[in-house]
This record gives structure tokens, sequence and C-alpha cells, in this order.
């Protein structure tokens, strides 16, 4: 499989957000799946919107020069200690993509993308039970920062 990545186009859009389920897997089991995937959905297609004040960029694989198999959104945030840094706010890779180094080629975008505005650190957030994804970043040398902990009432 060939892959090229590149910055997503308008017209890659649907392709890019059928990829939202993806990134429900994993999520804690008092949490509604749907909800997860909407969410994704509606923060990826407002990434792609070309009217939005550009503080990030979205990066996609594309298979065989027609396909997206995989995205990533890449932005600027401001740490709790006021220093600014890149934040993945998504990864996703299409199921026939996956262990094709679709996912590592996204990050290393993610990751250029960072230095060449100057930051210093990358962080993202999985879910606790998406054990992959955690040893996927770790393979990469990301490691553990904060742990969220969360209590249904």
């Amino acid at each position: 499989m060939e892959i090229l990545i590149r910055p997503a186009r308008d017209e890659d859009r649907p392709a890019v957000l059928a990829l939202a389920a993806r990134l429900a897997e994993g999520v804690a089991s008092w949490r509604d799946p749907e909800a997860a995937v909407d969410a994704a959905r509606q923060w990826l297609d407002t990434s792609l919107d070309p009217a939005r004040e550009r503080r990030g960029e979205v990066f996609v694989a594309v298979a065989d020069e027609q396909q997206v198999v995989g995205v990533v959104s890449v932005n600027e945030q401001r740490h709790f200690t006021g220093a600014m840094e890149a934040y993945v706010g998504d990864l996703a890779v299409a199921p026939a993509a996956v262990r094709a180094g679709v996912g590592r080629r996204l990050m290393t975008a993610a990751e250029d993308w960072a230095r060449r505005q100057g930051l210093r650190h990358l962080t993202l957030e999985t879910a606790a039970a998406n054990t992959t994804a955690q040893r996927f970043y770790t393979a990469l040398g990301y490691g553990e920062e904060s742990i969220r902990y969360t209590r249904v009432l």
C-alpha cells in the first residue's frame, strides 16, 4: 500500500468524518459511545473548516493516491503551566490500514508541524481502556504525564 501524508482538503471531509467512529474505541463504559463519535465528528468537521482561524492543521493519509485511510489533527494549546504546546486532538486509522505504519507517519507529520511552530512538547489523550493506543504511543516515545479520574454519580 503506497501512503501519502498531506494536509487535508475540503474534498477529504466525507472520508475524514467517516473515521470518527474509530475515535470512540476504548471509551469508558459509563460514557455514551455515540456521543463520543458525534463529538469527534464535530471536532474534525470544525478543524476542516477553511474559514476558521488556523491554530493547527489536519493531515490525512491517502492510500494509492485516492483513498483516505487516516487522519490526525494537531493544534496549539496552553498547558496549565502557561507554556504553549502542540496537542493531538484526534488520530484515527481505517481498520484496513492498521499496522501498516499509517498512524506512525501521521504522528510524525504532527510532530514536524509542532517543531515548525517552535513548540517543544506534543501532548495527547487516549482512553484508559484503549491499551492498543497506549502501547502505540509508548512505542513512539510518549510518556504518561497525568491521569484523569472520574466517578459516576
